[in-house]
């Protein structure tokens, strides 16, 4: 369910805006985005595991938040962001 350290470092590494940034909203979104999709998954075999499923939706939330604070601050930047991650919406 959750990620590995490679698959962090490289979301870290492609979504980076300089060198050691690991805490800009595009890492952020970038990592949560790869974390929902895993436990969208694990729910197509574990259909009643209700505890991971709020901790879904609490990511889905925190993520809506930071698009939507990389919208306010920069839309050109919002838009690539989902294009590249392609998050509908």
């Amino acid at each position: 369910m959750s990620i590995t350290q490679e698959d962090k470092k490289t979301l870290i590494k492609d979504y980076a805006t300089k060198k050691g940034d690991t805490g800009s909203p595009e890492v952020q979104v970038a990592i949560l985005t790869k974390r929902i999709v895993n436990l969208t998954e694990h729910f197509k075999t574990h259909k009643k595991d209700n505890h991971s499923r709020r901790g879904l939706l609490k990511m889905v939330s925190l993520r809506r938040k930071l698009l939507d604070y990389v919208r306010e601050k920069d839309e050109n930047r919002y838009k690539e962001l989902i294009k590249r991650l392609e998050i509908r919406r």
